[in-house]
């Protein structure tokens, strides 16, 4: 009986500390993703903000703010939907715009197949909620987080994006229907977040390549399309361009590789003499 016992106390012992590592483990993993995802939460409630005071402007409800960010979440394309039912717009006008403001989320679907690839029952969701902000977060190395915990990660920083921008919404259209301001200008907020994002982008990576062909491309399509448009032309230069200059660096890496090797080969036969 005193072995039962104590065989029982040791099972119970494990038990918890297995437990509690797996607890502390998903903790760590709330707190990354938060922390990495703080700079989108500042720039998510003031846009969403900005949104839910435009929806208020323009005669619409608190629940159409809340029901377009929550089932829609398509950031600069929401600002446009209400100018284009203000308009009058037809039905195909509208998913027209839509899929050319959104035409270069196809093309962060097709570099994000690898990083999705078998993530299960979150994989809809993760494919709906990649914004641009998500996928400058999910397309890093994010070295700091274990490789059996990125698919987690994924979907923290996914879910924590799109609740920050439903909270914005909210909030704006709040202060919407109880504040009578001028709305004017409100909407550039979202260049703003994508000069800081493409910022921060720049100063934390080395590789600078395909932030620049990605600039002067857009600066081209611009001056030779017009405003009205470059937006498509752009997106399928930028990604022949990208998949070209990919290709060109895994021959580098290859060469390199290839070239590391040897000396590291003869570097193991000297150990091994000595």
């Amino acid at each position: 009986m005193a072995t039962d016992n104590k065989d029982e106390s040791f099972i119970e012992t494990k038990a918890r500390d297995f437990n509690k590592d797996n607890v502390d483990k998903s903790t760590g993993v709330i707190k990354k993703a938060f922390i990495d995802t703080i700079p989108v939460m500042t720039g998510y409630l003031v846009l969403g903000f900005g949104f839910g005071i435009i929806v208020k402007a323009n005669g619409y409800s608190i629940l159409l703010a809340f029901a377009m960010s929550f089932l829609i979440y398509a950031g600069s394309m929401q600002y446009v939907a209400i100018n284009l039912i203000n308009g009058g717009a037809s039905f195909i006008a509208i998913a027209l715009t839509t899929l050319m403001v959104n035409a270069r989320h196809l093309f962060y679907g097709i570099s994000m197949l690898d990083k999705y690839k078998n993530t299960g029952k979150r994989k809809p969701y993760l494919i709906f909620s990649l914004t641009d902000e998500t996928y400058s977060l999910v397309v890093r190395d994010n070295k700091h987080i274990p490789e059996k915990d990125k698919k987690t990660y994924y979907l923290l920083v996914s879910v924590m994006n799109q609740t920050y921008w439903v909270m914005g919404s909210l909030l704006g259209a709040v202060a919407g229907s109880v504040i009578t301001f001028n709305s004017k200008g409100i909407d550039f907020a979202l260049t703003a977040l994508f000069l800081t994002v493409f910022i921060e982008q720049w100063l934390t990576t080395k590789n600078h390549g395909p932030a620049i062909i990605g600039v002067v491309t857009s600066i081209i399509c611009l001056a030779v399309f017009g405003g009205d448009r470059f937006l498509i032309p752009t997106m399928v230069i930028i990604t022949f361009l990208l998949g070209v200059y990919r290709e060109a660096s895994l021959e580098n890496e290859k060469d390199i590789e290839s070239n590391y090797s040897p000396c590291k080969k003869e570097a193991k036969e000297v150990d091994s003499y000595e």
